[in-house]
This record gives C-alpha cells, structure tokens and sequence, in this order.
C-alpha cells in the first residue's frame, strides 16, 4: 500500500508531512559513537528540508503550513522530526517538544526519525503515551542488513539494535517505518533485495526505499569522486525498485520510492534532480505494472 492511499483511509482528507528541527544532534557525531556521522550523511543531518530550530515547534508548523497553503486549501499534517536523532535529548527535553507538536490542532499524528540505538526504555514510555493522544511514527535508519555495508557507512550499530527496537516498539502497539538504501557502494541487487526481505519480515509496519544521493561535503563525496564505486543510473534504479515493489507486501506501507536530494549540494546521481520525471517512470513503470 502506498502512503497516500493509507493516508487517507487512515484521516479521510489530504495529509501533507512538515519536516521540523528539534535541535537535536546524533550519537554518531558528538563522540559517543563517532564524530564524523554516517558517511553519507550532510552537514545538516538529513535535515535540508527541515524547519528552523532558532523557532518553536510550533512556529516550524505554522511556517511549514504557509510553504504549502497552495497546495492544501484543506487538510492536515503530520509533524515530521527529521534532522539528525530524533530522540536523541534527555526525555523531558523530548516530552516538551512532541507535546507541542501533537497538540497542534491541525496535526493528525507525529513522526520521528532516530537511531535503533537511541531508544532506552524512558524514551519509548513516552512514545507510548503520546500514541495513546496521536498516532506516533518512529522512523528508523536501518539502510542495510549487511555487515560490510554498515562498517563502509560507519552506521555505529549492530543489526540486533535494530530488531529490538522494533521489537520494543511494536509491542507497545508503536508504528515503525524503516528506512533502506538502494544503490550502496558494493552492494549487489540481491543484496539490497536481501535487505528488503528483511524488513518485511521484521515487524516494521512500513518501509522507505531511498535512492543513494551523493551530497558535497560527506566522505562518500571523496569515495566517488575517487572513482571507488559508481551510482546506480536512472534505469537500473527503477528495475530495482520495480523488484523491491514485488516482494513487500501489501500490508507494509510504502512511504518513499526515490528521495530528495538538495540540489543544492547534489553531486550524483544528477538524473534524480529532476524528481517529477522520475516520479513519472516510477508511477509508469513500476507502480502501473505491478
């Protein structure tokens, strides 16, 4: 299923995500993992499109909602904290915040993106209580089940963090939604599709397939431009996809099927700049076709 198909079975109107800043940083950047993050992560944690955290959450939202306004005469939104580790604060720091956040009138549920490893048992006790207000989504950066490729992007932490925590979350009736990277360096289609069997199979009750973008000013930058690994082209990218849509099944909400990558600091693949022609194949010929 597809996220706007569940989106509006789920609140039975338009639902627009607004990406917010918390102000956060990662255990992979301030020395308690790592310091330099994972290898292709930017300056700006995954964070390009996220609101200002000099502001209020609910400031972000209400700014969020006005870069919209065109597209959303009505309508709700979920409140999307996405730079760096989500719940990676001390637990009050992190009540203040997500209470703000879902006692937004207009936002109908709340996700966070965070690390397996930054979830203690305090954390998920107040996801747990803000589930019971509004749905809440914690969003994990799994990327890939293969040992190789964790150690290459310096992920900072074994697979088993990632099942207990879905584990732990799914027992408290908790969405999760897994992130994976398709087109990592040394990584063979069957091992991306490996990747995505695994998911399904996890507990996760969704999944974002994201293209790998090769952002300035990140390790991975030098590694390419080195000539260490090649990106996938736009054409093996969709026949991957196309293999990947095969095996997740309908249960599983699929919530990305490419990725953004600011143009801004873009360095490869360029092809996926062009984002609505790349929808555009993708809705032809993968989605059409499956």
């Amino acid at each position: 299923m597809l996220l706007n198909d569940y989106l509006k079975a789920a609140f039975g109107c338009k639902v627009y995500k607004i990406a917010l800043n918390g102000g956060f940083t990662c255990p992979n950047r301030d020395g308690t993992v790592g310091t330099g993050g994972c290898i292709f992560c930017s300056e700006g944690g995954s964070g390009e499109f996220a609101g200002d955290p000099s502001l209020s959450v609910t400031e972000q939202i209400e700014q969020g909602k006005a870069l919209v306004a065109s597209k959303m005469r009505s309508g709700k939104y979920i409140a999307y904290f996405q730079a760096y580790t989500g719940t990676y604060a001390p637990v009050e720091r992190l009540r203040a915040i997500f209470t703000e956040a879902v006692s937004h009138p207009d936002v109908v549920a709340l996700s966070i993106a965070t690390r397996p490893d930054c979830l203690p048992d305090e954390v998920i006790d107040l996801i747990d209580e803000l589930n019971r207000i509004k749905p809440v989504w914690i969003e994990l950066g799994l990327q890939t089940i293969h040992d190789r490729s964790a150690k290459y992007i310096r992920r900072g932490y074994e697979l088993d963090a990632y099942s207990q925590a879905v584990e732990s979350l799914r027992s408290r009736d908790i969405e999760v939604i897994t992130h994976v990277i398709l087109g990592l360096p040394f990584e063979s289609r069957e091992d991306m599709l490996a990747t995505v069997r695994y998911v399904c199979e996890s507990g996760a009750t969704g999944i974002k397939l994201q293209l790998l973008h090769v952002l300035r000013g990140t390790d991975l930058e030098k590694d390419y431009l080195a000539g260490r690994f090649d990106v996938l082209t736009e054409d093996e990218y969709i026949d991957i996809l196309r293999d990947c849509i095969s095996i997740i099944p309908d249960t599983i909400v699929i919530h990305r099927l490419t990725g953004d990558g600011d143009k801004r600091i873009l360095v490869a693949p360029l092809w996926s700049g062009d984002k609505k022609h790349v929808l555009n194949r993708i809705r032809s010929e993968v989605l059409d076709r499956a």
